[in-house]
């Protein structure tokens, strides 16, 4: 009897250490920004990270992103306005591919 529950407490044990080092795997969010010369910067925000990268003839890739729900915010110079677009997802191992963003003066 005491040997079956120590195999089961080791059974458990083992298991529980598997799922302990599983991980999420981390995705990425991209898009453009129109007019190319407009945008400084591309912010990607969830209610843990906030996360960043430059945005380069009107494109930009957010690297390293957990999965989850993230709002975009797009630095622009003046005289263009920051905008910021909200519901985002990422998948686990994804791309998110928020497409063109406008810029407004």
């Amino acid at each position: 009897m005491e040997f079956t529950v120590l195999r089961l407490i080791g059974t458990t044990v083992l298991v529980a250490g598997l799922f302990a080092f599983t991980h999420l795997r981390v995705g990425s969010i991209k898009g453009t920004v129109s007019p190319a010369e407009g945008g400084v910067r591309a912010w990607a925000e969830s209610a843990t990270d906030t996360l960043r990268a430059p945005i380069v003839n009107g494109t930009y890739e957010i690297a390293d992103v957990k999965p989850g729900a993230y709002k975009i915010i797009i630095e622009a110079k003046p005289p263009y306005r920051n905008i910021a677009k909200d519901g985002i997802m990422v998948n686990d191992g994804q791309a998110a591919d928020v497409g063109e963003i406008k810029l407004d003066k």
